[in-house]
Formats: C-alpha cells, structure tokens, sequence
C-alpha cells in the first residue's frame, strides 16, 4: 500500500495505548517497540478461518477432477482474502491508535472477513459471489469509515491522500458487482481487472504524499501473514496423511508423501 514517493513525516506521534475517542492522526515512523496489537492478532486469526476453507474446497475441487477450475477460483478467493488484510494492515500501521472507535470498527472488519469466508463454498462450488461480495461490503464500508476518519484529522497532503483511499476503496467496491450481475464466462475477466483496479487505488493515493507506515511493523505483520498460510499448508498435509492412512492403513507408501508435504 505504498507509493514510490517517500512519505512525509508523521503529523503525531500518538501512543498505543486505549482510552477515550481521539483523533485518528499519523503515527510516527521512528516509534521505538512498535509490534502487533492483540487487536491485529486476532484480526489475523479471523483470516486463519478464511484461508482454511478456501484450501479445504480447493482440495475437494482437485479430487474431483477439476485442478485447472480450482486453481483459478482459490487464486481468486486468495486474492479478496489477501488484499483485505493488506488494506488493513497497512492503513493500521500509518493510523492506529487503539482508541474505543477504532476498536469498534475493526471488529466490524472482523465480522466481514468471517462473512467473506462463509461463502467461499458457494463461490466455489456455485460461483455464487453474493455472500463473499457481502462479506467484502463490510470490510469496505468499515475500511472508508477508517480513512474517512482520518482525513477529517488531517490537513493539506495527507487529508488528500485519506480522501482518496475512501473514493477509491469504494469505487472498486462498486466494481465488483460485475461478479453478481454478469455472466459466469466473463466473471474472471471482470476479477483481473477489478485486481488491477484494487492495486491501483494505492498508486493513486499516495502518488504525491506517502503515509507514515512503521518499517518494522510492516515486516512483523508479514511474516505473522506468511506464518498463517504456512500453518494452512502443514494442517492440510496432515489431515490429507491421516485420512489415507485411515482409509487404506498403507504407511510405507504415505510416508515419502508426508515427508515431501
């Protein structure tokens, strides 16, 4: 969520601490001990749940003969689950500051990314996009509320570039109703240039003045992310192990593939 111009300093250096509704100004980027919050861990546990059930339909996908279809539909699903943790992460970064608000909206985040993952069935198995095109309303409408926020405590640069991830978070939200009205042969083609147009909002946004994200949380919060998807992949290998050895009882074949999982 970055732009290739450097980002101006922060406008407050606001502590991490709860309390009272403030305003939701820059963080420093020279704050000592900045970590993830409780509130981001179980931001990212929420994901966990999300992430799980787009493998879990992949596998049954692939086992029934459809790898080319699966792997296109769990890109997809990765990609919407992928890209609302980004959105999250980098605008908590640039603009946490743990007050009773902030708190409540990212609860409300929450319950987008376990709608988002309720309907991940359906849209693989239906392309039925409803129910995950819902669970992204949420997070979005939370998302603008956020930059909305902090745009009414900035000034000059950085209201503007506040102003523009809220337009810009919503238009593309808008834009994925091409996923509900449009015919199932050409929803993948409305996916990649909805992507493109996600990935774009942030170019757009900071393309003159840059948010004040903390280097040092940014790569804890990657590495926690990378973490997630790694431990999806060890369960699934382990469950798929079990489940034969269960079914067929046949250790000495199972054991070079659980080696290589």
């Amino acid at each position: 969520m970055t732009s290739s111009s450097a980002p101006a300093p922060a406008s407050s250096g606001a502590p991490h601490s709860s309390g009272p509704l403030r305003r939701l100004v820059a963080r420093g980027r020279d704050e000592a001990h900045r970590v993830s919050s409780p509130l981001e861990l179980f931001f990212d546990l929420c994901f966990v749940v999300a992430i799980a059930q787009a493998g879990a339909q992949l596998v049954h996908t692939v086992a029934a003969g459809h790898a080319g279809d699966g792997i296109l539909d769990y890109a997809m699903q990765f990609f919407a689950i992928w890209w609302a943790w980004m959105n999250f992460t980098w605008f908590a970064s640039a603009y946490d500051n743990d007050d009773a608000l902030y708190r409540v909206v990212t609860l409300v985040q929450i319950a987008g990314v376990l709608v988002l993952a309720a309907g991940i069935s359906r849209a693989f198995q239906q392309h039925d996009y409803l129910v995950v095109w819902l669970g992204y309303v949420i997070m979005r409408l939370a998302m603008a509320t956020q930059w909305l926020r902090a745009a009414r405590s900035a000034e000059g640069a950085e209201r503007t570039v506040a102003l523009r991830y809220a337009c810009g978070v919503l238009l593309c939200q808008v834009g994925w109703l091409g996923l509900l009205l449009l015919p199932q042969h050409a929803r993948p083609w409305v996916f990649l240039v909805m992507a493109v147009a996600e990935m774009c909002v942030p170019l757009f946004a900071e393309k003159d003045h840059g948010t004040s994200w903390h280097p040092h949380h940014i790569a804890e919060r990657y590495g926690l992310f990378t973490i997630i998807v790694l431990g999806e992949t060890i369960a699934a290998a382990t469950a798929a192990v079990k489940g034969a050895f269960d079914e067929h009882n046949a250790l000495g074949e199972l054991l070079p593939i659980a080696a290589g999982s």
